[in-house]
């Protein structure tokens, strides 16, 4: 008997026997559910047997059979029924545990989010993508046939999303293309480290997204719940199902502001800040102009994260206001990184460090955000060096800018999409993904090595809809990603160091050295940051003109 965790009240095996009964007493279950039907297997004890076993024990048992592969809504509501009814914590089982699980699975569906659902069943084990629809439809089966149907759906109406929708359309204007999103607003994300650095103001970076879908292309403003991808169709809330010949994947990720303990309480108050929220970023720059003296504390969670660059700008911007007001003296900047180096690609250090030293920050390697105190201004990091064993130190702050810890949205990594870390499976060259020849991906949420940047979902939208366009010519992938990320590190205010790299840390500077060395700081790569790329990316990049990114071709090798 193996058994398997499903939530606090519920775990599952397969087929037990009477004398494992004595052992789930000893376990602490007070109930048994029966979900096989006797018969079934010619060596399976009847329900009967386990009944007896189960009073001799002190335990409940109830009969509810299904049939293997027939779970029936009615099904569903009784045992939804036996875990309210029955004292807890309640075993069920089948012949696998998998028609316990569909059960619990369906009988939920209406107390918790599907994500939540599909989890605690992936982490037992248990796949529950089949049932998606029914989890949806409140456990029902859905009698709606009237599915909507499109040539191309795109999941996400971010940067990439959005780019990608007009490269495609631009190049097939006939192309019947729909964008899944629910948010009202788009945010030029790049901007917020400027607003925390008190160059751009919030409004600056935001615009409704029914003003920036392209013409011609359908908004369907909705959640996504799930995928089926065996059936080409994209499960909304609600249970309404959005058919596709190919499917982009392109949401973004989830910023996990719940991971860090007290953090949520207090975002926004107490001098905790940060600039990864449209409506933090104001703040940041509002406490960095009251700051005198005191502590100011700011954090790098695991990789990956989008812009891993944007922790330490905070700082640099935050540290070059306080040195031009003559207060620097007065401030004990803290870095505190939960990996181990300043930045991943070595090039770009030696410039990094020497602000560094000018702002005399203290440099934590492999401290790891975990609590936040708002009202005693006291942070918690678990420091996890090598060679050492793992501890914890708590400091004290005046002002803290937090980057949150950072995963693909619940419903990407609970779907058959991902991969065993939760990131959609892709070819990093093609983009293409490595299971499902109908789907690709770009922007954060796909398992390419790259920097989760802007920048690289400008590069990758062309390549996708280049890959796509010959994909439905009959042909193969014609167009390839290099890798490309680009992360304009604001050390101080009229001067960037402007890192452009791709896969492996491959320097891919994209000006001749002699108006932009990326490995120092330049007034040139400033003006491009707040001159240039916001108009690029409004009236470029989201509008199909692919200017500096044009698809690289696909290279025999490559193929």
């Amino acid at each position: 008997m193996e058994l398997k965790r499903i939530s606090e009240a519920l775990s599952v095996s397969g087929q037990i026997t009477p004398a494992d009964v004595a052992e789930l007493k000893a376990q602490g279950f007070r109930s048994i559910v029966c979900n096989r039907p006797d018969g079934e297997g010619a060596d399976q004890p009847t329900f009967e047997e386990i009944h007896e076993a189960a009073d001799a024990a002190g335990l409940e048992a109830r009969y509810l059979p299904v049939k293997s592969g027939l779970v029936q809504d009615d099904d569903a509501v009784a045992f939804g029924a036996a875990l309210r009814e029955l004292p807890g914590p309640v075993f069920a089982y089948c012949r696998t545990g998998t028609r316990s699980v569909t059960l619990w699975s369906l009988s939920q569906s209406k107390a918790m989010p599907m994500a939540d659902i599909l989890t605690a069943a992936k982490a037992a084990g248990y796949d529950m993508n089949g049932v998606a629809r029914r989890i949806a439809n409140g456990g029902k089966t859905p009698t709606d046939t009237g599915d909507a149907k499109y040539d191309i759906v795109i999941v996400g109406g971010g940067a990439g999303g959005i780019a990608v929708a007009s490269s495609l359309h631009v190049r097939s204007p006939e192309l019947d293309i729909a964008i899944i999103d629910p948010a009202e607003i788009h945010y030029y994300q790049p901007g917020w480290t400027m607003v925390g650095g008190g160059v751009f103001e919030a409004q600056d970076t935001a615009k409704t997204m029914g003003s920036l879908i392209p013409r011609g292309v359908h908004w369907i403003k909705a959640a996504v719940a799930a995928f089926e991808p065996e059936n080409d169709a994209v499960i909304l809330d609600g249970c309404r199902v959005v058919k596709y010949d190919r499917l982009v994947v392109c949401p973004g990720l989830k910023l996990d502001w719940g991971a860090v303990e007290g953090l949520e309480e207090t975002l926004g108050r107490n001098g905790v800040t940060s600039n990864y929220r449209y409506d933090l970023a104001p703040y940041t720059w509002e406490l960095v102009q009251r700051m005198n003296k005191g502590r100011a504390i700011f954090t790098q969670p695991p990789m990956p994260i989008k812009c891993a660059g944007a922790p330490q700008k905070a700082m640099y911007l935050s540290g070059d206001a306080w040195y031009r007001r003559g207060v620097l003296k007065d401030i004990d900047i803290q870095f505190n990184n939960a990996g181990g180096v300043l930045f991943g690609v070595k090039d770009y250090v030696p410039a990094l460090m020497d602000y560094i030293e000018k702002y005399h920050a203290t440099l934590n390697f492999f401290h790891n955000l975990v609590a936040i105190d708002g009202s005693a201004k006291t942070a918690t990091f678990k420091v996890a060096k090598p060679d050492a064993e793992p501890s914890t130190v708590t400091m004290d702050f005046d002002m803290i800018h937090v980057c949150p810890p950072q995963t693909a949205p619940d419903f990407i990594r609970v779907s058959p999409l991902a991969d065993a870390a939760g990131w959609v499976d892709v070819d990093q060259t093609t983009l293409r993904h490595k299971t499902y020849d109908n789907i690709w991906s770009l922007g954060d949420v796909m398992n390419a090595p790259n920097a989760k940047t802007a920048a690289a979902a400008r590069k990758q939208a062309p390549t996708v809809a280049e890959n796509i366009v010959a994909d439905i010519a009959g042909g193969s992938a014609v167009a390839q990603y290099d890798g490309y990320g680009s992360c304009p590190l604001t050390v101080e205010r009229g001067k960037i160091v402007l890192a452009e790299f791709g896969y492996g840390g491959a320097l891919k500077p994209s000006f001749p050295k002699f108006f932009i060395d990326g490995t120092k700081p330049s007034r040139a790569a400033w003006i491009l940051k707040e001159k240039m790329l916001p108009p690029i990316y409004w009236w470029a990049m989201l509008k199909g003109k692919e200017w500096m990114a044009k698809p690289e071709r696909l290279s025999v090798a490559a193929k």
